[in-house]
């Protein structure tokens, strides 16, 4: 009880005592491809996510906030680093964190929190290509060896053509054989051990990334005629540039078009809401060891999500986009000293948790960090944030979210401009109504003026604009590796 008192004084006098010798633990939960569709966020009116809900409310929760790439490996080495595309040079998904130049000298959040005297477990997906090389020894303990688990011999439901990434169905048949359950056990038993100094613990689930494949208690939480669809109306891309309308062509995703023409738009839906449900219990378990354990109330646990995912809204399935399908996440912080009660609707960024856990830990800074502590928003969550959340999509392409607005702008000089307050969808692009100017001269400021170069020789994208004979090789290529 001294320590829960140290800290609730800390946050009543805006800092953290430093010189406390007790730290508290951190239990890192990130879920893969997790959009808004949560009860907490009310993304979609029938998903079940209780375990989360009651994290939520116990809390805080930050509605508003944004992963610093769309995509796993960006996103993740981003989280990992505390800094953004613009400062590595990651913009797509492939560079390993040890793979790139800029963060030859810069230590994981995990490293530096072991430098620190932590010991750090870990397990999953955490960073995409996982802790090896130069970052193995970051991890003193590994939970559960890989990060998805097998997958069936033969595709479920795969319509023809489609990459074996996007099957779904039942798989496995049990819960006690799924690769997220079983690390969701190996974390809750590690939990009820006796560590002699604090634990950095980073869990990573799978789900619900694609192959959308969880056992079928699952499924049956939903009835699937009677499920409700994201809207997607056809005018929707009426009023915005080219840029990302064709990125299905070079993804491995299926197009708008192919997903309707199969008829899958509802079992693709039912399935990405069975997922949900099922990675909703893994955290439940994780928290209710916890809960359990002596280290209860010293503890900060941080959950978010690597990126969004597109469900049909605005014609797209997955993620890479600027929209708000894609970059929104959920993010929320639970430990001592922070007070259940109202979200925080100020702009956060991903790139923020590095910076925010240094704080609450009372540890050094290890380098230059991009974000900004969300410490001020911990202590009262309608502390205003000047800040907004960038994020970058391929070289050259970046948007700026604020509290009420989002101004996306291309590498060819074309742009989106949305009001959320008045078109939460992103509907109504005002990118051009003179009405405007000022809004967007005003968010256009915090786009990045320098940015680091790509660190790949030839982007995803650019490998997509080839011809027809180079993107079928390509595409073959992608569907042989299917994405991780």
């Amino acid at each position: 009880m001294r320590f829960l008192s140290l800290i609730l004084l800390s946050f009543l006098t805006g800092s953290i005592d430093l010189a406390a010798k007790e730290k508290p633990n951190v239990l890192m939960i990130s879920i893969d491809d997790l959009n808004d569709w949560t009860g907490f966020l009310g993304g979609h009116p029938q998903v079940k996510t209780p375990h989360m809900d009651k994290l939520a409310s116990s809390g805080r929760l930050f509605t508003n906030a944004h992963c610093a790439v769309p995509v796993c490996s960006s996103s993740r080495v981003s989280v990992m680093s505390g800094l953004a595309a613009t400062t590595h040079g990651s913009y797509e998904i492939g560079p390993s964190y040890q793979s790139i130049p800029a963060l030859k000298d810069v230590v994981t959040i995990q490293r530096h929190f072991k430098n620190q005297g932590y010991y750090t477990l870990s397990g999953g997906k955490v960073l995409h290509h996982g802790f090896g090389g130069p970052v193995a020894s970051d991890i003193d303990r590994s939970l559960i060896k890989g990060h998805s688990g097998p997958k069936p011999k033969q595709p479920l439901n795969l319509p023809q053509g489609w990459s074996r990434a996007w099957d779904w169905g039942h798989h496995p048949l049990t819960d006690a054989d799924a690769h997220d359950m079983k690390l969701a056990h190996n974390a809750a038993e590690a939990l009820q051990e006796d560590f002699d100094k604090p634990f950095f613990m980073s869990v990573g689930f799978y789900r619900p990334h694609v192959p959308l494949l969880v056992p079928p208690k699952w499924f049956e939480l939903y009835d699937e005629e009677s499920i409700v669809l994201a809207p997607s109306p056809k005018s929707d891309l009426d009023d915005v540039p080219k840029n990302f309308q064709t990125i299905n062509d070079y993804a491995v995703a299926p197009t708008h078009a192919d997903v309707l023409a199969s008829n899958s738009d509802r079992k693709l839906t039912h399935a990405y809401l069975a997922s949900i449900s099922f990675v909703d219990a893994c955290v439940g378990i994780v928290m209710d060891a916890l809960k359990d354990s002596k280290y209860a109330d010293n503890t900060i646990v941080v959950l978010w999500s690597d990126h969004g995912f597109h469900m049909g809204e605005k014609q797209h399935w997955a993620k890479r986009t600027l929209w708000e399908e894609s970059t929104k996440v959920p993010l929320l912080v639970y430990g001592p000293g922070i007070a259940p009660g109202k979200a925080c609707v100020e702009p956060a960024s991903l790139i923020d948790i590095y910076p925010t856990l240094v704080d609450l830990c009372g540890v050094e800074t290890p380098h230059k960090l991009d974000g900004i502590s969300l410490l001020p928003q911990l202590q009262n969550p309608l502390t205003e944030r000047k800040q907004p959340a960038i994020i970058s999509s391929y070289y050259g392409n970046h948007a700026v979210r604020t509290r009420d607005w989002r101004l996306i702008s291309y590498e060819d000089g074309a742009g989106e401009l949305y009001d959320h307050k008045n078109d939460p969808d992103e509907y109504k692009n005002l990118i051009n109504d003179p009405k405007y100017k000022a809004i967007r001269d005003e968010l256009a400021q915090y786009l990045p003026k320098q940015a680091a170069a790509e660190v790949k020789e030839v982007s995803e994208r650019n490998k997509g604009k080839r011809s027809d004979k180079g993107k079928k090789s390509q595409k073959s290529k992608r569907k042989s590796k299917a994405a991780s």
